[in-house]
Protein backbone atom coordinates (compact mmCIF):
# COMPACT_ATOMS: atom_id res chain seq x y z
CA UNK A 1 0.00 0.00 0.00
CA UNK A 2 1.11 3.63 -0.67
CA UNK A 3 2.58 6.00 1.82
CA UNK A 4 -0.60 8.18 1.56
CA UNK A 5 -3.23 5.51 1.41
CA UNK A 6 -1.39 4.04 4.75
CA UNK A 7 -1.72 7.31 6.29
CA UNK A 8 -5.11 7.78 5.22
CA UNK A 9 -6.30 4.07 6.67
CA UNK A 10 -4.93 4.51 9.89
CA UNK A 11 -6.87 8.21 9.84
CA UNK A 12 -9.76 6.01 8.77
CA UNK A 13 -9.94 8.69 6.35
CA UNK A 14 -10.33 8.47 2.19
CA UNK A 15 -9.98 10.75 -0.55
CA UNK A 16 -13.63 10.39 -1.46
CA UNK A 17 -14.82 7.99 1.18
CA UNK A 18 -14.23 7.38 4.85
CA UNK A 19 -14.12 3.77 5.83
CA UNK A 20 -15.78 3.57 8.98
CA UNK A 21 -18.68 6.05 8.11
CA UNK A 22 -19.29 4.62 4.66
CA UNK A 23 -17.29 1.06 4.29
CA UNK A 24 -17.28 -0.64 6.99
CA UNK A 25 -21.16 -0.68 7.06
CA UNK A 26 -21.58 -0.95 3.52
CA UNK A 27 -19.84 -4.06 3.65
CA UNK A 28 -21.23 -5.17 6.94
CA UNK A 29 -24.89 -4.69 5.52
CA UNK A 30 -24.27 -6.00 2.24
CA UNK A 31 -21.46 -8.54 2.25
CA UNK A 32 -20.24 -10.62 4.89
CA UNK A 33 -23.26 -12.68 6.01
CA UNK A 34 -21.96 -14.42 2.78
CA UNK A 35 -18.25 -13.60 3.36
CA UNK A 36 -17.33 -12.98 7.23
CA UNK A 37 -16.47 -15.20 9.61
CA UNK A 38 -19.66 -17.70 9.76
CA UNK A 39 -19.59 -18.10 6.29
CA UNK A 40 -17.26 -17.93 3.48
CA UNK A 41 -19.24 -18.46 0.42
CA UNK A 42 -16.59 -19.29 -2.50
CA UNK A 43 -14.04 -19.49 0.15
CA UNK A 44 -14.23 -15.69 0.03
CA UNK A 45 -14.04 -13.31 3.43
CA UNK A 46 -14.17 -10.20 3.41
CA UNK A 47 -14.46 -9.28 6.77
CA UNK A 48 -10.70 -8.47 7.29
CA UNK A 49 -7.89 -6.86 5.65
CA UNK A 50 -6.25 -9.53 5.03
CA UNK A 51 -9.77 -11.58 3.84
CA UNK A 52 -9.95 -8.88 1.18
CA UNK A 53 -6.31 -8.49 -0.18
CA UNK A 54 -7.15 -12.18 -1.03
CA UNK A 55 -10.47 -11.26 -2.50
CA UNK A 56 -9.05 -8.93 -4.91
CA UNK A 57 -10.88 -5.44 -4.41
CA UNK A 58 -11.54 -4.88 -8.19
CA UNK A 59 -12.67 -7.97 -8.64
CA UNK A 60 -15.44 -7.97 -6.08
CA UNK A 61 -16.00 -4.31 -7.15
CA UNK A 62 -16.54 -5.71 -10.75
CA UNK A 63 -19.39 -8.34 -9.16
CA UNK A 64 -21.35 -5.42 -7.44
CA UNK A 65 -21.19 -3.25 -9.79
CA UNK A 66 -23.01 -6.24 -12.08
CA UNK A 67 -25.37 -6.48 -10.14
CA UNK A 68 -24.03 -10.13 -8.75
CA UNK A 69 -23.04 -9.01 -5.36
CA UNK A 70 -24.92 -8.75 -3.40
CA UNK A 71 -27.57 -11.54 -5.10
CA UNK A 72 -30.41 -10.15 -6.72
CA UNK A 73 -29.66 -6.33 -5.11
CA UNK A 74 -28.49 -3.03 -7.10
CA UNK A 75 -26.14 -1.01 -4.27
CA UNK A 76 -27.58 2.76 -4.29
CA UNK A 77 -25.56 5.26 -6.26
CA UNK A 78 -24.32 6.90 -3.01
CA UNK A 79 -22.67 3.79 -1.86
CA UNK A 80 -21.41 2.24 -4.91
CA UNK A 81 -19.30 5.85 -5.87
CA UNK A 82 -18.19 5.29 -2.18
CA UNK A 83 -17.09 1.74 -2.79
CA UNK A 84 -15.61 3.03 -5.89
CA UNK A 85 -13.87 5.68 -4.53
CA UNK A 86 -12.42 3.30 -1.95
CA UNK A 87 -10.98 0.76 -4.22
CA UNK A 88 -9.36 3.25 -6.65
CA UNK A 89 -7.37 4.56 -3.55
CA UNK A 90 -5.82 1.02 -2.84
CA UNK A 91 -8.91 -0.09 -0.56
CA UNK A 92 -7.04 1.01 2.56
CA UNK A 93 -8.00 -0.52 5.88
CA UNK A 94 -7.48 0.89 9.31
CA UNK A 95 -5.41 -1.49 11.74
CA UNK A 96 -6.91 -3.68 13.70
CA UNK A 97 -10.30 -3.44 12.35
CA UNK A 98 -12.64 -6.40 12.02
CA UNK A 99 -16.52 -6.36 10.61
CA UNK A 100 -18.79 -7.96 12.00
CA UNK A 101 -20.35 -10.55 10.35
CA UNK A 102 -23.90 -9.61 8.92
CA UNK A 103 -26.69 -7.60 8.92
CA UNK A 104 -26.34 -4.29 11.09
CA UNK A 105 -23.56 -5.67 12.93
CA UNK A 106 -25.25 -8.49 14.32
CA UNK A 107 -22.74 -11.30 14.63
CA UNK A 108 -24.27 -13.90 12.34
CA UNK A 109 -27.54 -12.13 11.25
CA UNK A 110 -28.12 -12.41 7.64
CA UNK A 111 -28.27 -9.02 5.68
CA UNK A 112 -31.16 -7.50 5.80
CA UNK A 113 -31.29 -7.69 1.38
CA UNK A 114 -31.74 -11.54 2.07
CA UNK A 115 -34.99 -10.82 3.60
CA UNK A 116 -36.11 -8.59 0.69
CA UNK A 117 -35.34 -11.31 -1.71
CA UNK A 118 -37.30 -14.18 0.32
CA UNK A 119 -40.33 -11.68 0.90
CA UNK A 120 -40.24 -11.77 -3.00
CA UNK A 121 -40.63 -15.11 -3.88
CA UNK A 122 -43.09 -15.61 -0.99
CA UNK A 123 -45.45 -12.91 -2.50
CA UNK A 124 -44.61 -14.61 -5.71
CA UNK A 125 -47.19 -17.02 -4.61
CA UNK A 126 -51.30 -16.68 -4.29
CA UNK A 127 -51.72 -16.74 -0.09
CA UNK A 128 -54.81 -18.56 1.76
CA UNK A 129 -57.61 -17.13 2.72
CA UNK A 130 -58.90 -16.41 6.20
CA UNK A 131 -61.61 -18.94 5.95
CA UNK A 132 -59.60 -21.83 4.06
CA UNK A 133 -57.02 -22.94 6.64
CA UNK A 134 -56.61 -26.60 6.43
CA UNK A 135 -53.69 -29.00 7.48
CA UNK A 136 -51.23 -29.67 5.31
CA UNK A 137 -48.40 -31.42 4.65
CA UNK A 138 -45.08 -30.14 2.95
CA UNK A 139 -42.26 -32.47 1.39
CA UNK A 140 -38.71 -30.31 1.67
CA UNK A 141 -37.71 -29.06 -1.99
CA UNK A 142 -34.84 -31.46 -3.24
CA UNK A 143 -35.35 -33.95 -0.45
CA UNK A 144 -37.84 -36.64 0.75
CA UNK A 145 -38.32 -35.40 4.01
CA UNK A 146 -41.67 -33.76 4.77
CA UNK A 147 -43.39 -31.86 7.70
CA UNK A 148 -46.85 -31.05 8.65
CA UNK A 149 -48.75 -28.21 9.65
CA UNK A 150 -51.96 -28.06 11.35
CA UNK A 151 -54.25 -24.76 11.34
CA UNK A 152 -54.59 -22.63 14.83
CA UNK A 153 -58.19 -20.26 15.04
CA UNK A 154 -56.98 -17.20 15.99
CA UNK A 155 -59.20 -16.09 19.77
CA UNK A 156 -58.55 -14.70 23.14
CA UNK A 157 -57.20 -15.98 25.82
CA UNK A 158 -55.92 -15.59 29.50
CA UNK A 159 -52.19 -16.24 29.68
CA UNK A 160 -50.51 -16.92 32.75
CA UNK A 161 -51.93 -19.01 35.62
CA UNK A 162 -54.21 -18.56 38.58
CA UNK A 163 -52.41 -18.30 41.79
CA UNK A 164 -54.39 -22.07 42.92
CA UNK A 165 -52.67 -23.95 40.16
CA UNK A 166 -50.62 -26.97 41.52
CA UNK A 167 -47.13 -26.47 41.06
CA UNK A 168 -47.37 -22.41 39.70
CA UNK A 169 -44.16 -20.00 39.80
CA UNK A 170 -44.42 -16.62 40.61
CA UNK A 171 -43.46 -15.53 36.90
CA UNK A 172 -46.75 -17.32 35.74
CA UNK A 173 -48.71 -14.75 36.87
CA UNK A 174 -50.52 -11.91 36.70
CA UNK A 175 -53.06 -13.43 34.56
CA UNK A 176 -53.76 -11.21 31.29
CA UNK A 177 -56.13 -11.40 28.20
CA UNK A 178 -54.21 -11.68 25.12
CA UNK A 179 -55.34 -11.92 21.52
CA UNK A 180 -53.86 -14.06 18.81
CA UNK A 181 -54.44 -13.96 15.08
CA UNK A 182 -54.23 -17.09 13.18
CA UNK A 183 -51.81 -19.20 12.31
CA UNK A 184 -50.25 -22.98 11.36
CA UNK A 185 -47.92 -24.54 13.63
CA UNK A 186 -45.66 -27.67 13.52
CA UNK A 187 -47.90 -30.44 13.97
CA UNK A 188 -44.86 -31.59 16.23
CA UNK A 189 -41.57 -30.74 17.17
CA UNK A 190 -38.51 -29.92 14.38
CA UNK A 191 -36.85 -33.38 13.99
CA UNK A 192 -33.16 -34.25 12.76
CA UNK A 193 -34.88 -35.69 9.80
CA UNK A 194 -35.84 -31.67 9.27
CA UNK A 195 -32.97 -29.80 11.12
CA UNK A 196 -30.26 -32.20 9.56
CA UNK A 197 -31.08 -30.70 6.06
CA UNK A 198 -30.18 -27.12 7.16
CA UNK A 199 -27.38 -28.14 8.87
CA UNK A 200 -25.71 -30.47 5.76
CA UNK A 201 -26.30 -28.42 2.30
CA UNK A 202 -25.43 -31.98 0.81
CA UNK A 203 -28.39 -33.57 2.25
CA UNK A 204 -30.69 -30.92 0.85
CA UNK A 205 -29.71 -30.52 -2.60
CA UNK A 206 -28.25 -27.64 -2.50
CA UNK A 207 -24.49 -28.36 -3.80
CA UNK A 208 -25.87 -29.41 -7.31
CA UNK A 209 -29.13 -26.80 -7.35
CA UNK A 210 -27.62 -23.66 -6.19
CA UNK A 211 -30.49 -21.01 -5.00
CA UNK A 212 -28.97 -17.65 -3.84
CA UNK A 213 -31.54 -16.94 -1.38
CA UNK A 214 -31.45 -20.61 0.10
CA UNK A 215 -27.74 -20.50 0.04
CA UNK A 216 -27.34 -16.91 1.14
CA UNK A 217 -28.66 -17.95 5.00
CA UNK A 218 -26.31 -18.77 7.96
CA UNK A 219 -25.83 -22.13 8.62
CA UNK A 220 -24.66 -23.89 11.68
CA UNK A 221 -20.58 -24.64 12.09
CA UNK A 222 -20.27 -27.83 12.31
CA UNK A 223 -20.49 -29.31 16.05
CA UNK A 224 -17.48 -30.53 17.72
CA UNK A 225 -19.64 -33.54 19.28
CA UNK A 226 -22.65 -36.16 17.85
CA UNK A 227 -25.11 -33.81 18.48
CA UNK A 228 -28.33 -36.53 19.26
CA UNK A 229 -26.10 -37.87 22.01
CA UNK A 230 -26.73 -41.39 21.24
CA UNK A 231 -30.84 -40.86 21.84
CA UNK A 232 -31.67 -41.58 17.96
CA UNK A 233 -32.39 -39.42 14.96
CA UNK A 234 -34.95 -40.20 12.46
CA UNK A 235 -38.23 -39.53 13.55
CA UNK A 236 -36.37 -38.01 17.20
CA UNK A 237 -36.85 -34.63 17.47
CA UNK A 238 -33.92 -32.33 16.97
CA UNK A 239 -32.22 -30.80 20.38
CA UNK A 240 -29.80 -28.14 21.75
CA UNK A 241 -29.79 -25.54 18.93
CA UNK A 242 -29.52 -22.46 20.13
CA UNK A 243 -32.76 -19.83 19.75
CA UNK A 244 -30.85 -17.91 17.29
CA UNK A 245 -29.63 -21.34 15.64
CA UNK A 246 -33.60 -21.90 15.13
CA UNK A 247 -34.32 -18.28 14.02
CA UNK A 248 -32.00 -19.71 10.93
CA UNK A 249 -33.61 -22.70 10.60
CA UNK A 250 -37.14 -21.07 10.20
CA UNK A 251 -35.42 -18.33 7.46
CA UNK A 252 -34.27 -21.48 5.44
CA UNK A 253 -37.23 -22.87 5.55
CA UNK A 254 -38.93 -19.81 4.07
CA UNK A 255 -36.33 -19.56 1.76
CA UNK A 256 -36.74 -23.26 0.33
CA UNK A 257 -40.22 -23.37 0.37
CA UNK A 258 -41.43 -19.91 -0.35
CA UNK A 259 -43.42 -19.91 2.62
CA UNK A 260 -43.27 -17.72 5.84
CA UNK A 261 -42.08 -19.32 8.56
CA UNK A 262 -40.81 -18.41 12.66
CA UNK A 263 -40.56 -19.45 15.78
CA UNK A 264 -44.10 -18.53 17.84
CA UNK A 265 -44.03 -15.96 20.32
CA UNK A 266 -44.53 -17.22 24.37
CA UNK A 267 -48.02 -16.05 23.76
CA UNK A 268 -48.74 -17.81 20.64
CA UNK A 269 -47.01 -20.46 21.67
CA UNK A 270 -49.41 -21.01 25.22
CA UNK A 271 -52.73 -20.07 22.81
CA UNK A 272 -51.39 -23.14 20.94
CA UNK A 273 -51.49 -25.60 23.89
CA UNK A 274 -54.28 -24.58 25.67
CA UNK A 275 -56.08 -25.61 22.91
CA UNK A 276 -59.02 -23.71 24.21
CA UNK A 277 -58.72 -24.76 27.90
CA UNK A 278 -57.71 -22.48 30.99
CA UNK A 279 -56.71 -25.52 32.97
CA UNK A 280 -53.27 -26.76 34.41
CA UNK A 281 -52.74 -29.13 31.34
CA UNK A 282 -55.20 -29.08 27.75
CA UNK A 283 -57.17 -31.92 28.73
CA UNK A 284 -58.05 -30.42 32.92
CA UNK A 285 -56.48 -30.15 35.83
CA UNK A 286 -55.14 -34.12 36.51
CA UNK A 287 -51.50 -34.67 36.44
CA UNK A 288 -52.32 -38.70 36.48
CA UNK A 289 -53.07 -38.19 32.62
CA UNK A 290 -49.86 -36.30 31.43
CA UNK A 291 -48.31 -39.97 30.27
CA UNK A 292 -51.33 -40.45 27.96
CA UNK A 293 -50.19 -36.85 25.78
CA UNK A 294 -46.38 -36.58 27.01
CA UNK A 295 -42.54 -37.77 27.38
CA UNK A 296 -41.62 -37.14 30.55
CA UNK A 297 -39.16 -38.14 33.30
CA UNK A 298 -41.68 -41.00 34.55
CA UNK A 299 -42.41 -42.82 31.41
CA UNK A 300 -39.49 -41.31 29.05
CA UNK A 301 -36.64 -44.04 29.62
CA UNK A 302 -34.55 -41.24 30.33
CA UNK A 303 -34.44 -40.18 26.88
CA UNK A 304 -36.27 -37.99 23.78
CA UNK A 305 -38.69 -40.15 22.20
CA UNK A 306 -40.15 -40.38 18.48
CA UNK A 307 -42.63 -37.43 17.84
CA UNK A 308 -46.12 -37.77 17.34
CA UNK A 309 -46.33 -40.71 19.20
CA UNK A 310 -48.74 -39.45 22.08
CA UNK A 311 -52.10 -37.87 21.80
CA UNK A 312 -52.37 -35.01 20.45
CA UNK A 313 -54.03 -31.95 22.09
CA UNK A 314 -57.59 -30.87 20.91
CA UNK A 315 -56.24 -28.72 17.84
CA UNK A 316 -54.15 -31.82 16.96
CA UNK A 317 -50.91 -30.54 17.71
CA UNK A 318 -48.60 -32.98 19.85
CA UNK A 319 -45.87 -32.97 22.20
CA UNK A 320 -46.79 -29.56 23.31
CA UNK A 321 -45.91 -30.82 26.89
CA UNK A 322 -42.87 -33.05 27.37
CA UNK A 323 -40.30 -34.66 24.83
CA UNK A 324 -38.60 -31.67 24.23
CA UNK A 325 -38.90 -27.88 25.86
CA UNK A 326 -39.44 -25.44 23.01
CA UNK A 327 -37.72 -21.86 21.72
CA UNK A 328 -40.05 -18.81 21.90
CA UNK A 329 -38.93 -15.78 20.11
CA UNK A 330 -39.95 -13.60 23.59
CA UNK A 331 -36.87 -12.19 25.93
CA UNK A 332 -37.75 -14.13 28.85
CA UNK A 333 -39.30 -11.22 31.05
CA UNK A 334 -41.97 -10.42 33.92
CA UNK A 335 -45.49 -10.83 32.77
CA UNK A 336 -47.64 -7.42 32.97
CA UNK A 337 -51.45 -6.81 33.00
CA UNK A 338 -53.07 -3.38 31.60
CA UNK A 339 -56.93 -4.73 32.66
CA UNK A 340 -57.34 -4.63 28.69
CA UNK A 341 -56.42 -7.71 26.01
CA UNK A 342 -53.48 -6.85 24.25
CA UNK A 343 -53.02 -8.37 20.59
CA UNK A 344 -50.32 -10.50 19.34
CA UNK A 345 -47.78 -9.54 22.43
CA UNK A 346 -43.66 -10.02 21.47
CA UNK A 347 -41.19 -9.43 24.10
CA UNK A 348 -38.44 -8.24 21.38
CA UNK A 349 -34.80 -9.86 22.69
CA UNK A 350 -32.27 -6.75 23.41
CA UNK A 351 -30.07 -9.51 24.66
CA UNK A 352 -28.87 -13.07 24.22
CA UNK A 353 -30.36 -14.49 27.72
CA UNK A 354 -32.86 -15.36 28.94
CA UNK A 355 -34.64 -16.19 26.27
CA UNK A 356 -38.60 -17.90 27.27
CA UNK A 357 -38.73 -21.67 26.64
CA UNK A 358 -41.91 -23.76 27.09
CA UNK A 359 -43.57 -27.27 27.40
CA UNK A 360 -41.13 -28.92 30.19
CA UNK A 361 -39.00 -32.14 28.48
CA UNK A 362 -38.39 -35.58 28.99
CA UNK A 363 -36.27 -35.53 32.34
CA UNK A 364 -39.43 -33.02 34.26
CA UNK A 365 -42.07 -34.13 36.40
CA UNK A 366 -45.32 -33.37 36.05
CA UNK A 367 -45.04 -30.10 37.64
CA UNK A 368 -42.48 -28.87 34.61
CA UNK A 369 -44.81 -29.83 32.04
CA UNK A 370 -48.22 -27.46 32.43
CA UNK A 371 -49.42 -25.23 29.58
CA UNK A 372 -48.15 -22.13 31.83
CA UNK A 373 -44.75 -23.09 33.19
CA UNK A 374 -42.29 -20.84 31.96
CA UNK A 375 -38.01 -21.61 31.71
CA UNK A 376 -35.38 -18.72 31.32
CA UNK A 377 -32.62 -19.81 28.94
CA UNK A 378 -29.42 -19.73 30.45
CA UNK A 379 -25.50 -19.33 29.43
CA UNK A 380 -25.11 -22.52 31.52
CA UNK A 381 -26.66 -24.77 28.36
CA UNK A 382 -23.53 -23.81 26.98
CA UNK A 383 -21.12 -24.65 30.17
CA UNK A 384 -18.90 -27.82 28.36
CA UNK A 385 -18.89 -26.18 24.85
CA UNK A 386 -14.62 -25.89 24.55
CA UNK A 387 -14.87 -23.03 21.77
CA UNK A 388 -13.94 -19.41 22.71
CA UNK A 389 -15.92 -17.56 22.10
CA UNK A 390 -18.45 -20.19 22.99
CA UNK A 391 -20.56 -21.62 19.60
CA UNK A 392 -23.85 -19.67 18.61
CA UNK A 393 -25.22 -22.38 17.65
CA UNK A 394 -25.22 -24.96 19.83
CA UNK A 395 -26.60 -25.28 23.55
CA UNK A 396 -24.44 -28.69 24.18
CA UNK A 397 -25.59 -28.73 28.00
CA UNK A 398 -29.39 -28.25 27.04
CA UNK A 399 -30.28 -31.88 25.50
CA UNK A 400 -33.82 -31.51 26.47
CA UNK A 401 -34.17 -28.27 24.21
CA UNK A 402 -35.79 -28.33 20.45
CA UNK A 403 -38.50 -26.07 18.71
CA UNK A 404 -41.52 -26.24 16.27
CA UNK A 405 -42.19 -23.55 13.75
CA UNK A 406 -45.74 -21.47 13.14
CA UNK A 407 -46.73 -19.75 9.48
CA UNK A 408 -48.62 -16.86 10.49
CA UNK A 409 -52.02 -16.37 8.07
CA UNK A 410 -50.60 -13.22 7.96
CA UNK A 411 -47.61 -12.05 5.68
CA UNK A 412 -45.55 -9.48 7.56
CA UNK A 413 -43.12 -7.02 5.50
CA UNK A 414 -38.90 -8.08 4.80
CA UNK A 415 -38.30 -5.87 7.54
CA UNK A 416 -40.44 -7.69 10.13
CA UNK A 417 -39.23 -10.88 8.48
CA UNK A 418 -35.93 -9.71 9.16
CA UNK A 419 -36.14 -8.87 12.70
CA UNK A 420 -37.87 -12.24 13.68
CA UNK A 421 -35.28 -14.04 12.39
CA UNK A 422 -32.37 -11.91 13.60
CA UNK A 423 -34.10 -11.97 16.84
CA UNK A 424 -31.85 -13.03 19.81
CA UNK A 425 -28.34 -13.39 18.36
CA UNK A 426 -26.15 -14.84 20.81
CA UNK A 427 -23.07 -12.48 21.68
CA UNK A 428 -21.35 -15.14 24.07
CA UNK A 429 -17.69 -14.62 25.05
Amino acid sequence: MRPLALFLAGAGLLAGADFRKDIQPLLEQNCTACHGSIKQLGGLRIDTPSGFEKARAASVLASVEAGRMPPGEKLPAKELTALREWVKAGAPWPSGVVLATGGAGAGGADNPALARLIYARIMASPQPAAGKMAAYKTTIPRTDVSYEMVPVPGGQFVMGTPPGEAGRKPDEGPAHAVRIEPFWMSAHEVTWDEYRLFMFANQAGETANKDPRVDAVSRPTRPYVEMSFGMGINGYPAISMTQHAANKYAEWLSAKTGEFYRLPTEAEWEYACRAGSQTAFPWGDDASKLGEYAWYVDNSDGKYQKVAAKKPNAWGLYDMLGNVMEWTLDQYAPYTDTGKPVTEPWVVATKPYPHAVRGGSWADDAEKCRCGARVASDPSWKQQDPQLPKSIWYHTDAQGLGFRLIRPLKVPSAEEMFRYWNNGVERDR
